[in-house]
């Protein structure tokens, strides 16, 4: 069976999850694109961070557009994983850390997903977040997100028309992640990439400082300065880097985007 382009990926749905694979007896896989330790970026402490293959968004500055199909990723099981992380267990517990699966999108392979955060948790005994940008919240079963600690929630804009242009998908699909996670009471840091000339309109930070206040559960936001350290990547696989004549985020527009978090209480970084 080929696996699907990304256009062919569907809209959001509902599907089951098993977290253990112990229900079926065989071994959970998926498609993974690599690991990495990381530290301060992907969630408390040093992390060890799982990236997989898959994403249905074409956000106009990613910077790991390598990981956007699932057949540029190399197929892994479960085992392979987690006795990759168990090696640095100790290391990650001193330091207060833990696993975080990123990607490309997660909950593009919901599965796979869900079996690595119930072994991480169970298993290694890690603090487990999903790095994800909501638009297949649905796909995330209660099962799944019983076993994740921290969700970080990458809000791309909150204008509906500008989120569609800078990701080619609709908003509506994240804001929804969003509430059910507020009302699961699980704890979210929200990411919001700042593009001059794009996503910094005053009304459009705003949107998303106003809605994440809302939520009641979010725990810090992150506003991240755009860069085009990934353009290489673009050109390498034959792809057009759109913005690559936009200009770094200045510090005045990281400061003025920071203040309209805080100004709703929001502890921002």
């Amino acid at each position: 069976m080929s696996t699907p382009a990304w256009s062919e990926v569907p809209p959001p749905g509902p599907l089951a999850v098993t977290p253990a694979a112990a229900v079926t007896g065989r071994p959970v896989a998926g498609m993974l694109h690599s690991w990495d330790l990381s530290t301060g970026v992907d969630g408390p402490g040093t992390r060890f961070v799982t990236f997989l293959s898959g994403c249905p968004l074409r956000c106009l500055y990613c910077h790991n557009p390598d990981t956007w199909r699932l057949r540029d990723g190399r197929r892994a099981d479960a085992d392979e994983i987690v006795q990759e992380a168990a090696k640095y267990v100790r290391f990650i517990h001193t330091s207060g850390g833990g696993a975080t699966i990123s990607g490309g999108e997660p909950l593009l392979q919901p599965a796979f997903s869900g079996e690595l955060f119930h072994r991480f948790k169970h298993e290694l005994g890690l603090h487990t977040a999903l790095d994800t940008s909501g638009y297949l919240g649905t796909r995330a079963s209660d099962a799944l997100l019983a076993d994740v600690d921290l969700v970080l929630l990458d809000i791309k804009s909150w204008d509906p028309r500008l989120h569609r242009q800078v990701t080619g998908r609709d908003l509506a699909p994240t804001l929804d992640f969003a509430r059910r996670l507020a009302g699961l009471g699980k704890e979210v840091w929200v990411r919001f990439v700042l593009v001059p000339g794009l996503t910094d309109p005053a009304e459009n930070v705003e949107g998303v400082a106003a809605f994440a206040a809302s939520l009641g559960n979010v725990t810090r936001v992150d506003v991240l300065p755009f860069h085009t350290l990934g353009a290489a990547k673009w050109r390498a696989m034959g792809l057009e880097f759109t913005l690559a004549a936009t200009p770094g985020t200045t510090a005045e527009q990281a400061a003025a985007a920071r203040a309209a978090f805080a100004a709703q209480g929001l502890p921002v970084f």
